[in-house]
């Protein structure tokens, strides 16, 4: 049985996928959630940290098993090099409302048009508010289902560097040799979804805010499920 590991985007935190951890497992799937809490610690280069800290916890996983790779928003750009970083096959990669790595050279963790606004938002310490403050408040208040949820989430947000986002993530060549899948929920991720498309991988949506996830853990757990189990007869 492949076993489910769910990436959060560095931006927040691996709650973001709990609700849809619990779904899958009581489904009979094997899943986990690595943390990526720590990877703006330190100094860049910081896109290795990433790899790495997906890398070292699944070292209790049987080398043998297969992975189903999920990737939720910044998390993307960081899937060639988590690639390379696995001493174990990659069964599927599901990128969900997710950044697509380039297809030739290195990806931006944050494109050119961004980068002004997110340098408009860094503090004297050269680190950024946590990711619900970059946003109006009625934008953060529709991501949640209620004040429980948003509190704990938001709890656990990390404060990253400005120059995480500046870096630019390696694009290992072949990461891609095992099928990939897409799901979208929303408009700010259509040109993504439409670059899988013309990449052919199997594109699904499901209408949403971009933490829907949270909010319709059912839906998006029933579409990764679809997206990697066996074609339909």
């Amino acid at each position: 049985m492949p076993l489910f590991v769910l990436i959060h985007s560095p931006s927040v935190g691996p709650r973001t996928w709990f609700p849809v951890a619990g779904r899958l497992t009581d489904a009979g799937c094997q899943v986990i959630v690595p943390s990526l809490l720590a990877v703006g610690e330190g100094e860049p280069p910081f896109w290795p940290r990433v790899a790495a800290a997906v890398s070292e916890q699944l070292v209790a996983a049987p080398a043998h098993q297969s992975l189903i790779l999920v990737a939720h928003s910044n998390a993307g750009v960081f899937i060639p090099v988590i690639c390379r970083a696995l001493a174990r096959p990659v069964e599927h990669t599901i990128f969900v409302d997710a950044s697509v790595p380039a297809s030739t050279g290195p990806s931006p963790v944050a494109g050119p048009e961004f980068l002004p606004f997110l340098g408009g938002l860094a503090e004297p310490d050269g680190r950024l508010p946590p990711w619900t403050d970059w946003w109006d408040e009625s934008e953060v208040a529709s991501l949640f289902p209620d004040a429980k949820a948003r509190a704990e989430v938001t709890a656990e947000q990390p404060r990253l560097p400005l120059a995480y986002y500046q870096e630019q993530v390696p694009v290992p060549p072949g990461w891609d040799d095992h099928p990939c899948g897409y799901l979208v929920f929303g408009p700010p991720y259509d040109a993504q979804a439409g670059e899988a498309r013309r990449r052919g991988w199997t594109v699904r949506s499901l209408p949403g805010a971009h933490l829907h996830q949270i909010l319709d853990p059912d839906g998006v757990a029933r579409i990764l499920l679809e997206l990697t189990g066996p074609p339909d007869s």
